[in-house]
């Protein structure tokens, strides 16, 4: 499943590429305005879909996109300019995901009435002819209704990066699903901010009596890293292969080229840089970062000591 920066990414092309080519002649300063670009993220998005197109894949088949001094043009791309029409089995499979999101108690007006609108189109006769219920894991309940009452939650969280085992109370904001697994958003109170937990890291979770005022509106429900002032940071050159690092991780782009991207990568523990770079391999270069160099360092030994005992 794509991550949450992808898909956003993803929906914003969606909806700037049927725009420009209703409008041609349209400039970098307007596309931009509209859908919140940056003539450096436009430039990435119009060179993602450039020649993408159609089977079988001729030049006739394959979309322009490109920028020609300051305006945005899209060529050859017809099937961008109106909604494309689903087939039974695409249709089903959305009304499907939609219900699972449905099942999941996290889905907005907007969705429920497409739902019930597509639901009554393709399944007149019985709103029962589909089902979709998701599972859910204990701990999902409590902390949805402990967010609904506005409670304090104490948890014993064992995270992922450091596989420290922590003692916290938090303010549950929302319980989500994305990516596979289940997540609530919070105000950790040791932390002193904003924090995303994974269910199924928590050990314990025990109502601690105390209560708060949920935020009028909550930040949206998106799994995020927030950096913290004793995180470990390191500078890493990206190349083509390992792009797809800036849309999956929180990263900062420091600068980017055709052949390569820099990145400051942030982590609470410099053991998730140094997995991270030897998975890239020869695609990444560590450029600055004493900590996550002796942790990959150390982590090559320990992998050279297992092949060697063997």
């Amino acid at each position: 499943m794509s991550s949450p920066k992808t898909a956003r990414r993803l929906t914003r092309l969606l909806s700037m590429l049927p725009w420009v080519i209703a409008n041609p002649g349209a400039t970098v300063d307007e596309v931009c305005e509209r859908f919140d670009y940056t003539p450096r993220q436009l430039a990435a998005d119009l060179n993602l879909v450039f020649v993408c197109g159609l089977p079988g894949y001729g030049p006739g088949d394959l979309m322009v996109a490109y920028i020609d001094d300051d305006e945005v043009v899209v060529e050859m791309a017809d099937y961008f300019s109106s909604a494309v029409r689903l087939s039974a089995p695409e249709a089903l499979t959305l009304l499907a995901a939609g219900m699972a999101v449905m099942s999941s108690g996290q889905a907005p007006e907007a969705l429920k009435s497409g739902v019930g609108k597509l639901q009554r189109l393709l399944l007149p006769e019985s709103e029962e002819a589909l089902v979709v219920d998701i599972a859910e894991p204990e701990l999902v309940g409590t902390l949805r209704d402990s967010a609904a009452a506005g409670q304090v939650v104490r948890l014993v969280y064992r995270a992922l990066s450091s596989d420290a085992t922590t003692e916290r109370d938090i303010e549950p904001w929302t319980v989500f699903s994305t990516m596979g697994n289940w997540y609530v958003s919070a105000h950790c109170r040791l932390a002193q901010d904003e924090r995303v937990f994974r269910v199924d890291r928590i050990q314990n979770a025990e109502l601690t009596g105390g209560t708060f005022d949920p935020p009028a509106e909550p930040p949206p429900p998106v799994v995020s890293y927030s950096p913290g002032v004793d995180d470990v940071t390191a500078t890493l050159r990206l190349g083509p292969a390992a792009q797809w690092i800036t849309d999956y991780y929180p990263v900062d782009e420091l600068s980017s080229n055709d052949d390569s991207t820099v990145v400051r990568f942030s982590a609470s523990d410099p053991r998730v840089i140094a997995r991270l770079l030897l998975r890239l391999g020869a695609a990444a270069e560590l450029i600055e970062g004493e900590e996550v160099a002796s942790a990959a360092a150390d982590l090559k030994r320990r992998i050279l000591t297992r092949y060697d005992a063997r």
